[in-house]
């Protein structure tokens, strides 16, 4: 029995606490091909060129096995194609989300973002220990995206166990994909078939809201088809708060790993721009990328990735790459520069990446601003099993009060 590569104790469970030791040893290799014909990259220049290559697809038909059953004819949201295909899907999205059509939408959710941070902040005023996860970094997220689409405040909850157990089933590799996408179509489906009912309903009673712009608008793009409406609304629920959970958690769990840290930030609130952006490079919620395919042999750092190759982009790898920024092992919050992947690059560019980095900075900063004398119960905390989206499951602390909102 051959031992586990370096990539594949990576996606052990076991190892998600402190996966940064085996990026590093994964870094020795900037292309590295693994026993299921994988390739996996790792070094900040080669992601970053094979990020914006048009000669990598997103689109798993283009591997050169056949996709497993089920998947081939499945309509995919726009994270999972090529242009044109793509970029068409994503302008007619980007119209109701942000500028130029939509330039205020972001910045306006800014008052409800700090009321709702404000009221769950209050709710563990109480107590003497909370769990931020459960408590704070979950509910604002969620709280957020589904104002933005226009999802009833009651079926939030419902939300969030859909996308959990979606996240639960993503991964690199092939070996197992055929019953990980068995179980992730089996929950999307139920979300599809919410969000499809919901569409209809915003069909003949549109609102405000993003799924209304979705299902109401004609343009130079056309429209969107009703299968498309949904795969996309589904992309924006899960995208949109699950890796901002992970954000927020990770910074939070950063941040009292390192005392001098919180006290300048709470000392300088203005810093947490910056920090967010160190966070996103030091503790990126989105570790992996593995949905890209060779179009054509391609020749990257000495190794050639054949045609219909499938690629994992190790983005969490290359943000601690030594050869693009000096001490990448250190948190460091006033880093000149800070050019990291934390929301990848290229024509797939996070969509959410404002409202994940405006959402970051006000829970954190009212956390940090509030509690008094914060400490971890359990470091490490307990993990979420999944290697793309790493954050802890929960994230228990002991802290003395709560200072008035």
């Amino acid at each position: 029995m051959t031992s586990p590569s370096v990539f594949e104790q990576i996606l052990d469970p076991a190892r998600r606490a402190d996966p940064y030791p085996l990026f590093d040893e994964l870094r020795r290799t900037p292309v590295a091909r693994q026993a299921d014909g994988t390739y996996v990259v790792s070094t900040y220049r080669e992601i970053v060129a094979l990020l914006h290559d048009p000669r990598i697809s997103s689109d798993r038909r283009n591997l050169a096995a056949a996709p497993p059953p089920g998947e081939q004819d499945r309509t995919v949201s726009f994270i999972g194609l090529d242009p044109p295909e793509h970029d068409r899907l994503r302008r007619l999205t980007m119209r109701h989300f942000g500028p130029p059509h939509s330039p205020g939408l972001i910045d306006g959710l800014r008052p409800e973002m700090l009321a709702v941070t404000t009221r769950l902040i209050d709710g563990i005023a109480g107590k003497r220990q909370a769990d931020i996860v459960d408590e704070v970094a979950y509910p604002l997220p969620v709280a957020m995206i589904c104002r933005v689409l226009g999802v009833p405040e009651e079926d939030e909850a419902q939300f969030h166990d859909w996308a959990d157990q979606i996240i639960e089933t993503l991964g690199p590799g092939e070996e197992d994909r055929v019953e990980r996408e068995r179980l992730r179509q089996e929950k999307a489906l139920e979300l599809q078939r919410y969000l499809g009912g919901l569409a209809e309903v915003r069909r003949g009673q549109p609102g405000e809201d993003l799924l209304s712009g979705l299902v109401t608008y004609h343009g130079p793009d056309g429209t969107m088809a009703p299968e498309e409406v949904v795969a996309t609304a589904v992309l924006l629920l899960i995208a949109g708060h699950e890796t901002t959970i992970n954000l927020i958690a990770n910074g939070m769990l950063t941040f009292l790993r390192n005392p001098d840290l919180l006290e300048r930030l709470r000392a300088d609130p203005g810093l947490i721009i910056p920090a967010v952006e160190e966070l996103l490079r030091y503790e990126p919620p989105v570790q992996l990328v593995s949905s890209r395919i060779a179009l054509a042999d391609i020749t990257i750092a000495g190794t050639t990735i054949p045609a219909g190759s499938p690629i994992v982009l190790a983005l969490a790898a290359g943000s601690r790459d030594p050869a693009h920024l000096p001490e990448p092992g250190r948190f460091e919050l006033d880093r000149p520069r800070n050019e990291h992947l934390g929301f990848g690059g290229g024509v797939h560019y996070c969509f959410g990446a404002p409202l994940a980095r405006l959402e970051a900075q006000i829970v954190l900063s009212e956390l940090i601003r509030r509690l008094r004398n914060p400490r971890l119960v359990t470091d490490p905390p307990p993990y979420r099993p999944s290697p793309v989206l790493r954050g802890p499951r929960h994230l228990l602390i002991d802290y003395d009060g709560v200072e008035e909102g």
